[in-house]
């Protein structure tokens, strides 16, 4: 996969996290912000992994189910995304949230992260 593409994908991933927050009626700029910054770098830096250890052919077979062709890749983008947003939140925008709501937003911005993978790539 492209360096271009990978790019693509994650700004992709980061505006759609974005939006869910906004959805969640999330208005603080520090928390936008911090699921943007996990929703862009945690797909780029797996992709990355993948790229530069040669596995992308053998993570990215689709299942062969058209509404949702999801492969290993494109759950590993979303797995990362939910490990780095979570203690990204935890230590610094939402450290006097609830963990619920750490929970809620952490898994939005894997959940955009899962579906830019599975339809965009």
């Amino acid at each position: 996969m492209s360096l271009e593409k990978m790019a693509f994908g994650a700004v992709l991933s980061a505006l759609l996290a974005v939006a869910y927050a906004v959805v969640l009626r999330e208005r603080r700029m520090g928390v936008l912000v911090t699921v943007g910054v996990a929703a862009l770098g945690m797909p780029l830096f797996w992709n990355s992994v993948l790229n530069w250890t040669g596995a992308t052919g053998m993570f990215s077979h689709d299942l062969p189910f058209p509404p949702f062709p999801i492969s290993w890749q494109d759950a590993g983008s979303g797995i990362f995304t939910l490990a780095g947003a979570a203690p990204l939140l935890m230590l610094a925008a939402c450290r006097k949230d609830p963990p619920r709501r750490i929970a809620v937003l952490s898994i939005a911005a894997a959940l955009a992260a899962l579906i830019v993978d599975v339809y965009f790539y």
